[in-house]
Formats: C-alpha cells, structure tokens, sequence
C-alpha cells in the first residue's frame, strides 16, 4: 500500500504519535500535526509571530507591490528559460525580508530563492541545527510579470528540518494564511478546515505546469488524467496550497521539490486538516532527496487515492 506520511520531523521524538496508522498497521497518511518537540518548542516560543506578519506586510508593500503591473523591461530577466522569471521584486524583497526576519530570530539564517539560484550551497542551512526563515519573495513570479494578480510571498519557519510556523500572503487578493505547527491554521483571521471531497464527486488536482516538467515527469502525472480525476497545470504552488486548505481543490501532485514552493503550503493544508506524502512512502523532507512526485489533499484517503495512482505509473 501507499505510505503517506506528512513532513519529516527532523527527530526522533514523538514518531509514534506523530503519524496515523491505519487498520493494517501501516504507517498512513497523516491527518493533523502534533506540537512541536524538544527544541522546536523553544524555537518557536522564541518567535512572535505578529511581527514576522508585519514584516512581511512591510517588505511586501515596499517592493513587491509598487511594481505590480509597473515593471519596466530592465527590472525583469530569465534565470534557467523564458518561463523561470526573476524580478527586481523578488530580489529586492528577499534582502529585506532577510534583515528583518533574521533580527526577530537572532541565530537564524534565511534560506531564500534567489539566495540559492546564487550560492546553491545555502541549502545546506536546511540539514543545519540553526533555525531557518524559507523565504519565496515573490511566489508566481511569471503571474506577477503578467499583472496577474494570483502570486504570494511565501515564509515558513523550519528546525531541524520541521516546518514550524508558515505564512502565505497575497497581497493583490488580500490573502494572508498563517499556520503554526500543532495550533492549526487560519485565513485573514478566520479558522481554516480543508473537509473532505463528497463521495464519488472528481477529484479537481492541480499538477506540476507542463512549461516545467520533464516528459518522464509528463508520463507519470498523466496517470491523473483518468476517470474521477480532473487534473489542471498549477499556478502559483502557494496559492494552489491555500485552496486545498480551503477545501476549493481536491488536491495537489507536483514533480519538484524546492523548499522555498512547498514548506509553507504543506504545513498549511496540514493544519487545516489535510495530508501530504511521496510515493515511496516516506515523509517529504524540506532538505530534499524525495521521491517525486509528492501530493497533498483535502484529507488522508484522498492523498493515498492520488498518491496510488502515481506510484502505479511512477
């Protein structure tokens, strides 16, 4: 069977009661977090929560939002291809959501995308035992370019490879989504709960965009495109994550692994009572080597139900 458990602990305490076991004694998808253990406890006592809010309200208003449906050609290039875009926006948001963030937490560091696309070995921060800000300026990037207004910054806050706390923010849709591990999520202000899909109702999935993916990756999500299911390319993975929370999408499937994509979203939908897991049946580790692809639904049969059908092509 599909073992789907959510996001690595990062530790060794508390697994039994950090993942579900179903009636056949295999470990299962998860439906819920647990608080955080040891370490993770004083990490997050540490951190208040409604100034790392402002602070990206602050950075957010400062350079993302200015240029919205304002950039020039000069203040947008490729980084890999003509779809993976990067802004002065991004950059700019990133440095400072890094001073700011890294002053609320001393002893922290910032593991961000642009960071990375500059130095790759930033990612090591994410195996490290010091506290780590996951920071995606500008999530959507290529919405953001196009004056769409469907794009997020995204922050999480991980410990020894556990996601902590996250928010998801959009300012163009007035959005912002915290979690907290263990105290579970809301949406400006509002209590969120993902539910379950109606029995026999189509599975709406959003997958990995075609303009990303191998063709073996290709293969493989088009597993989903069977009866019961109706899968879609995905926009922002942010936003995509907040409907799942939402209860608005069935679920997820995506064939990439970046933290700075997934560590918020995850945690989110998981506080709102969903589940997430690999098709190799191991949790998804923010520090990457994961099996791809990964999903994450509304609730824990329906990952298993998405996650059976991928590890059947995969």
């Amino acid at each position: 069977m599909i073992e789907a458990t959510c996001m690595d602990t990062g530790d060794t305490t508390g697994t039994d009661e950090s993942r579900a076991v179903d009636a056949t004694g295999a470990h299962g998808v998860t439906g819920t977090g647990t608080g955080p253990a040891g370490g993770h406890e004083a990490v997050a006592r540490a951190v208040d929560a409604a100034a790392v809010e402002a602070a990206i309200r602050e950075a957010v208003a400062a350079e993302v939002v200015p240029r919205f449906r304002q950039l020039a050609d000069d203040e947008v290039v490729q980084k890999n291809g003509p779809h993976d875009l990067v802004t002065t926006a991004d950059r700019l948001a990133e440095e400072r959501l890094t001073v700011s963030l890294t002053a609320l937490l001393p002893g922290s560091v910032v593991v961000g995308e642009e960071a990375v696309h500059a130095d790759p070995t930033v990612l090591d921060a994410l195996s490290g035992d010091a506290p780590v800000w996951i920071v995606d300026p500008v999530d959507g990037t290529r919405q953001f370019v196009h004056g769409d207004p469907g794009f997020a910054t995204l922050v999480a806050l991980a410990h020894r490879g556990e996601v902590l706390s996250s928010w998801t923010y959009a300012p163009a849709l007035d959005l912002m989504a915290v979690a907290h591990r263990g105290r579970g999520a809301r949406l400006n202000g509002a209590p969120l709960r993902s539910g379950s899909p109606a029995a026999g109702a189509v599975l709406e999935v959003a997958i990995s965009h075609f303009d990303f993916t191998t063709d073996e990756e290709k293969r493989v999500l088009a597993a989903l495109e069977t009866e019961g299911y109706a899968p879609r390319p995905c926009g922002s993975a942010g936003l995509e994550y907040l409907a799942v929370a939402e209860g608005r999408l069935d679920g997820l499937a995506f064939s990439w692994e970046n933290a700075w994509d997934h560590a918020a979203g995850l945690l989110l939908v998981q506080e709102a009572g969903g589940a997430s897991g690999t098709v190799a049946g191991t949790p998804f580790r923010i520090s990457g080597g994961n099996a791809l692809p990964f999903a994450a639904a509304r609730d824990a049969g329906t990952a298993r139900r998405i996650l059976g059908l991928l590890a059947a092509a995969n």
